[in-house]
Parts: structure tokens; sequence; C-alpha cells
């Protein structure tokens, strides 16, 4: 039985996703970061932390990653060129969209209020909106990122439009990533996922 820890609202709702559609058995113990039940596991004190059997993984791209490689699904196989644009998509999109969310975050509740640079987020706003419509464009009319197979870059992408919505920043307005976001929040796992929120 594997064991994730974190809340809802953290990356640990992308690894919830993930364990629900590929439909495995799992304890979820809701923890805020630097909590003692994080502590317990992980020193750093950061969320999501991962436990299968007595092995500690944390990160939830590097968990994501684990779960789809031992259990082949959401992921194309090591070592193919699908695996290698799979990949891309995922450093590309915390690289462009996790990245600047997460420094919103950290000038608006995470550093010490004499360490925060509001004015900051309107430039992180600018270029989220710009690196957004850029992503909607080569996505097409495809069903996912990679073509026609759900991939852990679509749960991460998906996972930081939600993210964006509650951070108060832009929608693209491109028509084809509403459809595709749409169609990402209305699958079962996805709403299996929410259950607790």
């Amino acid at each position: 039985m594997y064991t994730l820890i974190g809340s809802y609202k953290s990356r640990a709702f992308r690894v919830l996703w993930a364990l629900e559609e590929i439909g495995l058995a799992y304890d979820h113990i809701v923890a805020p970061p630097h909590s003692s039940e994080v502590k317990e596991v992980s020193p750093a004190g950061k969320v999501p932390v991962f436990l299968d059997g007595d092995a500690v993984i944390t990160d939830s791209v590097a968990i994501m990653t684990y779960l789809a490689d031992k259990h082949g699904a959401l992921t194309a196989p090591a070592g193919t060129i699908e695996r290698a644009q799979q990949d891309a998509w995922v450093n590309r999109i915390n690289d462009e969209v996790d990245a600047l969310l997460w420094t919103a975050s950290r000038h608006s509740f995470i550093l010490p209020e004499e360490r925060r640079v509001p004015a900051v987020k309107d430039s992180l706003k600018w270029e989220f909106a710009r690196n957004m419509d850029a992503i909607a464009d080569e996505l097409g009319d495809k069903e996912f990122l990679t073509g026609d197979q759900l991939t852990i870059a679509d749960i991460i992408l998906t996972h930081c439009g939600g993210w964006s919505i509650v951070a108060n920043f832009p929608k693209t307005q491109k028509p084809k990533f509403a459809d595709y976001f749409k169609r990402m929040i209305a699958r079962p796992a996805y709403q299996a996922a929410r259950k607790g929120v």
C-alpha cells in the first residue's frame, strides 16, 4: 500500500490524480508543509511526500514519474522519442508555467513579509499569459499534449491551470486550451482525486 502525505491544495493533488488514473490503492494523510507528519519522514518538510514501503520519494514530478514507469501508465517508455517529447513538455511546463505560479505564491504569502516584492507579480502574469498562449497554439487539435495518450505532462499542466485560477492569473484566450482544460477536469480520476477537497 502506498502512502501520500500532503494537502489537496498543494502539488500533492497531482499525485492523487495520477494514483486515481492508474487505479492504485493508497492512503492519503492530509498534512501541511513542515508539519510533524511530514517532517517525520522528510526533514525538508516539503509536500508531497510519497512512501512505498520504507522508501521515501519527494517532489510531485519525481513521484509521478516513478509511478508511471513502475506501472506502465501515464508515460511513454523510457528510451523512446515519445518519452523524450513527453519529458520536454514536463520540463517546459515546470519552467514556463509552474515556476511563475510558485514565484507569485512566494511573494504573496510564503516568504517573510519583509522579503516579498508584490510588484513582481505583474511581470509574472504577463509572462504566464504569453507562455500559456504558446502552449495552447502547440496543443492545437490534439486530445493530449503528446497526442492521443494522457501523460504526467497533462496532469501537471491541468493542475497549473487550476492553480492559476485560484491565483488570479490571466486565462488564455485560446478556445483550444479551454476545451482541453474542461476535458481534463471532467475525467473521473480527476474528480475522484478531488473528493477530499
